[in-house]
């Protein structure tokens, strides 16, 4: 009984220390959570997603519709002083003073097209400054993102190099297209015999 009593005084001792190891653990977890938790509550994401993501998108929706209609105003107004009657010199120039003032007019979208891509720019510019932050406090900077699986059509983009209008400075320019074409025998000299052939292997790019 006395050797009894003196395991279980020392087991008592054995798992107090255990049970406040494992408490400690578990309030140092519950205190990353907490921290986690106001990280992520300051990152604001309510606001992100149903205020400046959608803002953002009807934006850039705008900006789609007024560089349209600006455009085809500016076309419709170039045919009509193009196919104008100019046998009346008074009338063609007061046709041609009319359709130029509407191509003035039509222009004036730039400015505003460029306030509303500079709204897009400042809400993309604050989502990547909370996101960077997050990050920071997070200590996440050296993990490596998640593999995601490539779709069809990503792969198909990657493939054919379809990464749309370039900017200045980037891709390649018609000097090195022709170089590469005139390397695949695609020069002027063999132009018309390959003409068909050239139209089957970009029909290709597309099948």
């Amino acid at each position: 009984m006395s050797l009894a009593e003196v395991m279980a005084d020392s087991l008592e001792s054995y798992l107090q220390a255990v049970d406040q190891t494992v408490y400690s653990e578990f309030m140092s977890i519950a205190e990353e959570i907490s921290s986690m938790k106001k990280e992520i509550s300051a990152l604001r994401p309510s606001e992100m997603r149903h205020n400046a993501i959608p803002d953002a998108g009807r934006e850039l929706d705008a900006v789609v519709e007024a560089t349209e209609k600006a455009t085809n105003i500016i076309m419709s107004s170039a045919e009509e002083i193009m196919g104008a009657d100019t046998s009346d010199a008074d009338a063609y120039q007061a046709l041609v003073n009319d359709k130029i003032i509407e191509i003035f007019e039509a222009c004036s979208f730039q400015d505003i097209t460029g306030q509303r891509i500079s709204k897009v720019v400042n809400a993309l510019n604050v989502i990547d400054q909370r996101v960077s932050t997050f990050i920071d406090r997070m200590k996440m900077q050296n993990v490596e993102d998640v593999e995601i699986e490539e779709t069809e059509a990503e792969r198909r983009k990657r493939e054919l190099i379809l990464h749309g209008p370039q900017h200045d400075g980037e891709g390649v320019n018609q000097s090195e297209v022709d170089a590469m074409l005139a390397e695949l025998g695609f020069g002027e000299e063999n132009e018309k015999t390959t003409e068909k052939s050239n139209q089957n292997d970009i029909d290709a790019l597309f099948d």
